[in-house]
């Protein structure tokens, strides 16, 4: 198994943070300077994604734009002096293989992984969502694909989390193989605390085989009318072997307004440009022991 392609569903409206996102996709949210999006295109392209297929939506418009070129602006840039500038847009620009899918109706997350089926083709591949931050050493992106390509299987990214928090996640049925690895048996999307099969929640990202594409063709619409990813891995881990993998690293939600906030913060803390001058200026008002997120 190799692994070089990566689908971002990135269609939704992002009505937790609206209304900040009511004109402005949240992906496209600043985090120390740079957008939402373009720390996840980055954390695939140094798990060795090739390809990145960002599925979005009409008023999404702004994602392609960013990842394409402007030569008008670069040569702006390049004829003011500027041209280390235009050296970052072009590094932007030529990160990765860009593709756009457009999930014509907003039919939920399985739905939008769907949509990606005829530009993923017959190939495994990483799907990240939109709105998380993943931070780790290595990227948490590439632990899961060292463990899919390991064990030639998928793999879904998961976490310990609160009872209080049960209820925001799909919440995996496991049996332990090893250390941070198990087998992953079922999910439950979003139950209570006393439903819950376990206390790992599907976070993280996923490694993927294209058999799942058949799965959610055929998956039932939920109540909401949306398909659900979870429900066409339970049926792909009736069939075959499914790993959970409880990743290294720190997630943001950066589609919540608290998580968004601690990104913000530690984000910035963490990059060698800004981080040294913030902490200094965090200490002037009086914080302290404040870190970044590793």
């Amino acid at each position: 198994m190799h692994v070089r392609k990566a689908v971002i569903p990135a269609a939704g409206f992002g009505t937790r943070l609206l209304p900040l996102t009511k004109t402005v996709p949240k992906e496209m949210l600043p985090l120390a300077g740079k957008p939402v999006i373009q720390y996840i295109v980055e954390e695939a392209v140094a798990s060795g994604i090739e390809e990145i297929i960002l599925v979005t939506s009409p008023n999404k418009k702004a994602l392609e734009d960013y990842f394409d070129s402007n030569f008008e602006l670069e040569h702006q840039l390049e004829a003011t002096g500027k041209g280390s500038v235009a050296q970052q847009l072009r590094t932007i620009r030529d990160m990765a293989a860009f593709t756009y899918v457009r999930q014509k109706q907003p039919l939920g997350n399985g739905h939008a992984v769907l949509a990606a089926r005829h530009a993923v083709g017959n190939e495994p591949f990483a799907v990240l969502w939109g709105d998380d931050v993943l931070v780790g050493r290595p990227p948490v992106l590439k632990q899961l694909i060292q463990v899919a390509e390991r064990n030639d299987a998928p793999v879904v990214g998961v976490r310990q989390v609160a009872e209080n928090d049960f209820e925001k996640y799909g919440m995996l049925e496991v049996e332990l193989i090893d250390g941070r690895l198990s087998r992953a048996i079922s999910v439950i999307e979003k139950p209570s605390r006393t439903e819950a099969p376990s206390d790992l929640a599907q976070i993280g990202g996923f490694v993927l085989t294209p058999d799942i594409f058949d799965l959610l063709a055929s998956a039932e619409v939920g109540p909401s009318g949306e398909i659900y990813l979870a429900d066409a891995l339970i049926k792909l881990m009736q069939i075959r072997t499914v790993y959970a993998y409880a990743f290294e690293g720190t997630r943001y939600d950066a589609g919540n307004h608290m998580d968004y906030l601690k990104a913000s913060l530690e984000l910035a803390l963490a990059d060698p440009s800004i981080g040294p001058p913030f902490r200094e200026y965090l200490a002037s008002l009086g914080w302290r022991g404040v870190n970044g997120p590793l």
